[in-house]
């Protein structure tokens, strides 16, 4: 197992004093790197097949550090299960930008299909994609749009979370707004920088969030901020912060359950020793929050996520959701450190985390998605997965499709 500590220690590259060896080595800086492309896509049929688990198969293999993968399926106008179009990006593909790749046979084969912003548009560097499919009409937008956020850092001297546009499944991108600004990219406590948007949208509002280092009293906390007609921004609220000012959450992922209730989930950074807060010495454990609403977060109990055996998943958690598994469904969540799956089929219920084995390597930012109208000839839970390389490592961007009905849970497995 990667030790807890290597991923989130400060060790700045030559030349930028201020930039963490964290946000290196999970930046996918890749000098001189190209873009590749996996193979050619298949024209969607409309037949479907039963679909069935597969994988881990390559989306591209840049080099470097290409990590932080997201995608997103595109179901507008699709009778429900038949889509098997999936437009997936990732960090360090050797931008400006970032290469966006499409699939239309599930995830089994990928080629390049532009680049958001657009490849005439694309400047400086950017870093923490998130792609977002509306589902239904939005601020002058048609449902099936599609919005993406990402963490532009100009010529590493600000950070700026910038919200596009697409309204032909991704080929060309329009700028609506920048979301929110900060200082250069560091994360050394006391720095001011913001990073890694998630968007949701919820009751005619657009949420994204993000974290926040601009807040005097606190080295890290996590924020929202909303918007109606996706130019104007409302007042930043706080979702988590820490009890003292070196602990920094970070990361944040949102997934909706059943019987009206939301998780958030986030890497909750504190120092090992707390009368040493030296930031070489963090452990990025996961945690978590349950809530009614998706913008009261802030209200909710902070929960540490551990397994039965007592053990917490570390560093870069997403969560999602699916109606498998039970009549609670089935929560999934990824972490950095390991390729076990952590799962829990009681809404969050803190004593109910099991570990799931799965073939899908780990990385950075692991991003999951339900596929709860595809079912399988035999069996539901169905999700795909995409993922880059692990924290400081080097790997290229893999993706497939598992069941969280056929996966064995792990008990004690380790890597």
């Amino acid at each position: 197992m990667q030790d807890r500590h290597s991923a989130h220690a400060d060790d700045p590259p030559a030349g930028r004093s201020q930039f963490s060896r964290r946000m290196f080595l999970g930046a996918g800086v890749a000098v001189g790197a190209t873009w590749g492309l996996a193979g050619p896509a298949f024209a969607e049929t409309g037949k479907v097949p039963g679909e069935t688990p597969f994988g881990p198969v390559v989306v591209a293999n840049p080099g470097g550090w290409a990590s932080y993968a997201r995608a997103v399926r595109l179901t507008a106008g699709r009778p429900a299960g038949m889509s098997r179009t999936l437009l997936a990006t990732f960090q360090g593909g050797g931008g400006p930008g970032f290469p966006l790749y499409r699939s239309d046979d599930g995830g089994r084969t990928w080629e390049q299909r532009g680049s958001v912003p657009n490849a005439d548009e694309a400047t400086g560097f950017s870093l923490q994609p998130f792609l977002y499919e509306l589902p239904r009409a939005f601020a002058g937008l048609p449902k099936g749009a599609l919005l993406f956020a990402c963490n532009w850092l100009d010529s590493f001297t600000s950070t700026n979370i910038r919200l596009y546009a697409s309204k032909d499944g991704g080929l060309t991108w329009q700028f609506l707004s920048t979301v929110a600004r900060g200082g250069p990219p560091d994360t050394t406590n006391g720095a001011t920088p913001v990073w890694e948007p998630f968007l949701l949208l919820h009751d005619n509002r657009l949420i994204c969030y993000y974290s926040d280092q601009r807040d005097p009293r606190f080295g890290q906390k996590l924020a929202h901020q909303t918007s109606t007609d996706l130019h104007t921004w409302g007042p930043v609220v706080d979702d988590a912060t820490g009890l003292t000012y070196p602990e920094r959450p970070g990361m944040t992922t949102v997934a909706k359950l059943n019987r009206g209730r939301w998780i958030m989930t986030y890497e909750f950074g504190a120092p090992d020793d707390p009368d040493n807060p030296d930031q070489n010495n963090y452990s990025y454990h996961v945690h978590y929050r349950i809530a009614k609403d998706p913008e009261s977060f802030r209200f909710s109990r902070d929960t540490p996520l551990l397994d039965r055996n007592g053990d917490a998943p570390n560093g870069a958690p997403v969560v999602s959701w699916t109606d498998s598994g039970g009549p609670n469904g089935t929560i999934i969540v990824t972490d950095n450190d390991n390729q076990d799956f952590f799962v829990n089929r009681d809404l969050g219920n803190a004593g109910k985390w099991t570990r799931m084995s799965s073939p899908m390597p780990a990385g950075y930012s692991r991003f999951t998605i339900p596929l709860d109208d595809l079912r399988g000839p035999r069996k539901g839970g169905l999700v795909f997965v995409i993922t880059g390389a692990q924290y400081g490592k080097t790997a290229p961007v893999e993706a497939g499709i598992i069941s969280v009905d056929d996966c064995e849970n792990a008990g004690s497995r380790r890597q």
